[in-house]
């Protein structure tokens, strides 16, 4: 099989960096406590603030037999109804934001405007004991309170359950909305249609199964997956996960149909200690020793560069479109693993050869891996030339306070923002909840500079309640299927543009100005969904519905 591929030339742009900035936000001076039985809001810096736009009672407009609520299953009740039990609904968990303006989309009510703004995500947790049934939701920004949130899909086109959701993205060349899953050999990649029902179809057989979180296109519809499973714990590092998740880059036989395959590849670096040998390891042997090896080290150490580039892990052409394990295969070509990579983007003006991805690293502040080896977690930059390029280190965490990264989005062209996903371990270990992180790429953070927080996330009292159902053990009755602690997930920034020219990457962003907007979700207990405003925006353009509940044609 030959591969093709249609190139887009994007206008020029300006240059990363060439044009003046709006100031920044304002640091938070510290996160939210973790307190037992204590309930915080969310602390944004003083020039921001947010609004509501879902939340996870909020009625589907189209309800499944599995489904009713925004963010809740049809399997109990919102909140436990019997004194001291702690059976109550599945938590769905919307993940991942991907914003568009769109004409013409319908929904349950054929005599219903549903305007032209719209805010999809699917949702990490299902129904049954194995949490396997997903869903995908669609906000409709300018819509009323019966015709707010659709649901897309919980079946593939097969009629099978979907799987948990993790990542989304928009796929411009075929009309698609792309959706990853992170569980590993249950995990993959899924394409819907933007009808209602969405029809959604699994690519096992094109991407292979992983646990695949982040996915971003570049112009030429080639994508780059950020995969997202921990690896074994040591013997003697017990509380430190070797690396073993990988970078991946697909390469389309046809862009406007990925179901005609094409090529899987994996990133591998070249060790610096030895320039001839690339970085891998091998999967049987002892944990502790990838843990702590020198080569682990040096990719968390400022100002080593690495060369890289990318092996072909499956070709369809050659090895057919059979289920497959992209990780293993990954293993099996000498790819080089990451410590829980879970998302990245393209960097603005830079014409996609900036590529930036965190590692969210042990989430546990006994981890015997500590900084020096990736730990805390750690941002990269990557830079693409072709088949290679160099990949160093932009931030490695040196502490428990700034952890465990996970969504991201760039703010502007020269800062990005990347959110914490800590979890309730780490948040009780140092007794704080989690922030999201403003990092300038073309600064040095070598000498102990850190990021801007713009955001400490609150707890909301059904996540506090689960925080205490979850710990408390045999004190109630019944299982418990639920996670405590709020995370911010889907930090998402965009203006909507459903073209090519739309691509995360393709335009710098002005937040909060010329149609940019910003949300995020407030994910476990009342899984808030927010807008983010600016409280200085005076915008004409910024691309909102007129707020009477029947949207505003663009």
């Amino acid at each position: 099989m030959q591969l093709r591929y249609t190139y887009y030339v994007l206008p020029l742009f300006l240059a990363a960096g060439a044009f003046a900035a709006d100031p920044l936000p304002t640091n938070v001076p510290s996160a939210n406590p973790k307190v037992p039985g204590t309930v915080y809001p969310n602390v944004l810096s003083p020039e921001l603030f947010e609004t509501i736009v879902a939340q996870g009672a909020n009625a589907l407009e189209n309800p499944s037999a599995t489904v009713t609520f925004y963010g809740y299953d049809n399997n109990g009740t919102m909140v436990p109804t019997a004194a001291g039990s702690r059976v109550e609904a599945t938590k769905t968990e919307p993940d991942k934001n991907t914003y568009l303006v769109l004409k013409g989309q319908k929904g349950a009510d054929p005599n219903y405007n549903y305007g032209t703004h719209f805010l999809f995500q699917g949702h990490e947790l299902g129904l049954d004991s194995g949490h396997t049934h997903g869903y995908i939701t669609r906000i409709n920004l300018d819509a009323d309170g019966a015709h707010r949130v659709t649901l897309m899909a919980d079946q593939d086109a097969l009629g099978q359950p979907l799987p948990n959701i993790d990542g989304s993205t928009w796929y411009p060349f075929s009309q698609r909305m792309l959706y990853t899953t992170e569980a590993s050999l249950n995990g993959g990649v899924l394409q819907g249609t933007l009808d209602v029902p969405s029809k959604v179809e699994r690519l096992d057989g094109i991407f292979g199964m992983g646990g695949f979180e982040g996915i971003q296109s570049d112009p030429q519809g080639r994508l780059i997956l950020v995969e997202d499973i921990g690896g074994s714990t040591g013997t003697v590092n017990n509380f430190a996960k070797r690396p073993n998740s990988y970078i991946y880059r697909f390469l389309p036989a046809d862009i406007s149909d990925l179901k005609k395959g094409g090529k899987l590849q994996a990133l591998q670096l070249t060790s610096h200690a030895d320039p001839a040998r690339p970085i891998f390891f091998d999967f049987f042997a002892s944990a502790d020793a990838h843990i702590l090896s020198q080569d682990v080290q040096d990719m968390h150490t400022y100002g080593i560069v690495f060369s890289t580039n990318w092996v072909t892990v499956h070709d369809t052409a050659v090895d057919g479109t059979a289920v497959f394990n992209a990780t293993a295969a990954a293993r099996a070509k000498h790819a080089t693993p990451f410590k829980r990579p879970e998302n990245g983007q393209f960097r603005p003006g830079s014409n996609f050869t900036e590529f930036y991805f965190d590692e969210t690293g042990d989430t546990d502040n006994r981890t015997q891996a500590g900084a020096t080896f990736g730990g805390f977690g750690a941002i990269f930059k990557l830079v693409l030339n072709g088949d290679h390029g160099q990949l160093s280190l932009l931030y490695n965490s040196p502490d428990q306070v700034h952890a465990s990264f996970d969504n991201c989005a760039f703010w502007d062209a020269d800062h990005i923002v990347f959110v914490e996903d800590a979890g309730d371990t780490l948040h009780t270990q140092r007794q704080a909840l989690d922030s999201a992180w403003l990092f300038d790429v073309t600064a040095s953070y070598a000498h102990g500079a850190q990021p801007i927080r713009i955001e400490a996330e609150g707890r909301d009292t059904s996540a506090t309640l689960d925080s205490l159902f979850g710990a408390a053990g045999s004190a109630f009755t019944g299982t418990f299927n639920n996670e405590g602690d709020n995370e911010i997930t889907g930090w998402h920034e965009s203006d909507g543009d459903a073209s090519v020219l739309g691509l995360l990457g393709a335009k710098i962003p002005t937040p909060f100005r010329k149609g940019w907007r910003l949300f995020f979700t407030q994910q476990h207990g009342d899984n808030f969904t927010w807008e983010v405003l600016s409280k200085d925006t005076d915008d004409d353009e910024n691309g909102k519905g007129n707020g009477n509940g029947q949207g505003k044609k663009d």
